[in-house]
């Protein structure tokens, strides 16, 4: 799926970006340096670097690069609802499962949510539990704290 790889240093660790020819396939939280591999030269990883840039610098509030993400059809549902939760803004696991129209999903919804290929991207770091806790963050809830902190969403 990915034929394209590259590294970014951010304030929460080196991310890996993985790209196929038709969009962004991945993000992955503490990548682990390749001395056998370079920085690729392609034009999605190129402008996801720059946009990963502009928002860790507080400067874009919304990603326009083109995404090439595979899971089951109700992944895809989870990872869509999930892409509209706008930058500052929090919803629940109960909020996606009502916005799918499936609205016993919770549990659903949240295993769909940490199987999210291209976290930041696609903002699961804005699902919070119904009680308001941070809950469940592949990337680990403190970096879930410092992107919803950084956005306004919550303060510490």
């Amino acid at each position: 799926m990915s034929d394209y790889s590259t590294l970014f240093e951010s304030v929460l660790g080196l991310i890996k970006l993985s790209a196929s020819a038709k969009g962004l396939t991945g993000l992955l939280f503490d990548a682990k340096p390749d001395p056998n591999s370079g920085t690729i030269d392609h034009p999605i990883l190129s402008d996801a670097l720059k946009q990963l840039d502009e928002y860790f610098q507080g400067k874009r509030k919304d990603f326009s690069i083109p995404l090439d993400v595979r899971g089951t059809e109700f992944q895809m549902k989870v990872w869509n609802a999930v892409a509209k939760i706008g930058y500052g803004s929090i919803a629940t696991y109960q909020d996606i499962s009502k916005t799918i129209k499936n609205p016993k999903s919770m549990r659903a919804v949240g295993l769909a949510n940490g199987k999210n290929p291209i976290p930041i991207i696609i903002p699961c770091h804005r699902i919070i539990g119904s009680n308001g806790r941070l809950t469940g963050y592949g990337g680990g809830l403190w970096r879930k704290e410092w992107l919803l902190c950084h956005e306004g969403s919550i303060l510490v």
